[in-house]
């Protein structure tokens, strides 16, 4: 594991109503509604932010939007490198607020 794992695996067990799970295969927190809030991914933290929140994270330095495959960017996702490590909790908060706040996933029905 990874300095950046680690740090990650401590931070989600200090942001309130999260649980962990995964996302594209990778470590995440979910909020009570079931949407991931924050991923860890190639030991970056990954948030989902908005406005001038994703302004300001956009000018960290290494930042840039998420892509899981190339050329496939997700919007208002954001990547923030382990050496921002310093801000991954303030992001992650603000991403998991966010997040909280959106309807359930829907399920889908059986035929």
């Amino acid at each position: 594991m990874t300095k950046a794992e680690e740090y990650f695996t401590r931070l989600a067990q200090e942001i309130p109503d999260v649980k962990a799970g995964k996302m594209f295969g990778a470590l995440c927190m979910k909020t009570s509604n079931g949407k991931s809030a924050a991923m860890f991914w190639k030991d970056n933290l990954v948030v989902k932010l908005h406005g001038e929140n994703f302004n300001q994270a956009a000018r960290l330095e290494g930042a840039m939007l998420f892509e899981p495959m190339e050329g496939r960017p997700m919007k208002e996702w954001m990547q923030i490198p382990f050496e921002h490590k310093s801000k991954w909790k303030k992001y992650a908060l603000l991403s998991a607020e966010n997040v909280a706040q959106q309807k359930p996933p829907a399920r889908s029905k059986k035929r």
